[in-house]
């Protein structure tokens, strides 16, 4: 028998949902504030949370904010519970890391179907947690610190984030850091009339949000999936504490900022010194190698913020690309066929 903690400050709710759980065989534990729910959460590891966030004593963002980043509970799938369903509400408990959102009223059926294919889910994702912390790179001397830091990968949830979903925006301060598990993320930020400027490409078993977190600091950028992506959530102070206590993992992620810093180094050549063709060509490798693929399913405006050029350019050049017998456009594919020539374009 599955258990769900109903953490709700009003009786009549917290009453209504508990027989609705129970009728569907579920067992209910109750807790009347943020407080003591936390409390009922340490003591009894619930396999799900359902949790108003407008409470007395402590709201449901900080009993989130708490239960995400203790180790024992850090992992129990949680549902918010609101009467407020503006964007910004819905926008920051998803951006926190938690697994669904429920405005009041909900019908029975809603509450049912939600909590169902949560714990599905959990299961889903328990299959997925091993090999990912199996496969990460283990040719660097990083000892102790990297094992810990896969412990933390198996304690925490991973996050489903849809094609063009944004995972956070510019200028929002990181609960945690990214490890991308599948499909791909881009970083971006907005140039004054509005265009995009993208300055980071993801691919799995990346992280992002390294430079905000270790400089304690806001996000200098957005980031967006390019397709249907998963992501594990690493709380921030599980991490900041595995390296405050592991210095060889802490250079570790060093050499990955330095990386990152000499790929945008090399755009930045790009942009204020390369022709067009020569930025487009450029882009079209480093996707193929950031995929792995020849055929690629990017946008014109996508293409256009890598390169830092007009969408309208952009469509001249794939054309005369595929006029050269450089790339096959289809059904919004692009298709490389000599990458070796697209590598020795002169500018």
């Amino acid at each position: 028998m599955k258990s769900i903690l109903v953490i709700e400050d009003n009786p009549e709710l917290r009453e209504s949902c508990s027989e609705i759980l129970e009728l569907s065989g579920y067992k209910v534990i109750t807790a009347k504030d943020g407080h003591e729910g936390v409390n009922c959460a340490i003591q009894s590891i619930p396999d799900l949370i359902l949790c108003d966030i407008m409470m007395p004593i402590m709201d449901g963002y900080s009993v989130f904010s708490i239960l995400a980043n203790n180790l024992a509970t850090a992992k129990i799938p949680f549902i918010f519970l609101s009467a407020k369903g503006e964007y910004g509400d819905v926008r920051r408990a998803m951006e926190m890391g938690a697994d669904d959102y429920l405005i009041k009223p909900f019908n029975p059926d809603e509450l049912i179907k939600a909590i169902q294919t949560r714990i599905n889910k959990v299961h889903q994702q328990n299959a997925e947690l091993l090999p990912v912390a199996q496969q990460k790179n283990r040719s660097m001397n990083v000892g102790e610190g990297l094992e810990r830091l896969e412990q933390l990968v198996g304690h925490s949830k991973m996050r489903t984030i849809k094609k063009k979903q944004t995972l956070f925006y510019e200028g929002d301060h990181p609960q945690g850091l990214y490890l991308l598990a599948e499909g791909y993320v881009k970083t971006y930020r907005l140039t004054r009339d509005g265009r995009q400027l993208i300055t980071g490409l993801y691919k799995p078993k990346d992280y992002i949000g390294l430079d905000a977190l270790l400089l304690d600091g806001p996000f200098i950028e957005s980031a967006e999936a390019i397709e249907d992506t998963k992501a594990y959530l690493l709380p921030k102070p599980m991490v900041v504490n595995i390296l405050d206590q592991n210095p060889e993992l802490s250079q570790h992620f060093i050499r990955i900022l330095s990386n990152n810093i000499h790929e945008k180094e090399e755009q930045l050549v790009e942009l204020a010194y390369e022709s067009v063709r020569k930025r487009l060509a450029q882009v079209l490798i480093r996707l193929t190698k950031t995929m792995q693929l020849q055929q690629l399913n990017v946008s014109r405006e996508e293409l256009a913020g890598l390169a830092g050029i007009a969408t309208e350019t952009v469509s001249r050049v794939l054309t005369d690309f595929r006029d050269e017998g450089l790339i096959e456009k289809s059904n919004g594919h692009i298709e490389i066929l000599d990458l070796d020539r697209l590598a020795k374009m002169k500018s």
